[in-house]
């Protein structure tokens, strides 16, 4: 799946979320996607990597100290 598939995925889903708000206003709408996809994909690269949150970190291109901070936030360790 390439960049442009991946943002089409969130444009679509987008779609579909103000579709279902059926007119009323958004509510912290970027925390929301966020939070949608930030578990999922740690869960995703900490599988990928084996479980080494140091090869994870280096995959995400962040430190492994904010990794582990945000695997703490999501319950993921």
């Amino acid at each position: 799946m390439s960049k442009g598939e991946i943002e089409r995925c969130v444009h679509k889903s987008l779609d579909s979320y103000f579709a279902d708000l059926d007119g009323s206003d958004p509510h912290d709408l970027y925390k929301m996607v966020i939070t949608c996809v930030e578990k999922p994909l740690f869960e995703y690269i900490i599988a990928r990597a084996g479980g080494k949150q140091l090869l994870a970190a280096k995959y995400l291109g962040m430190n492994r100290n904010t990794l582990r901070k945000k695997l703490q936030q999501h319950d993921l360790l």
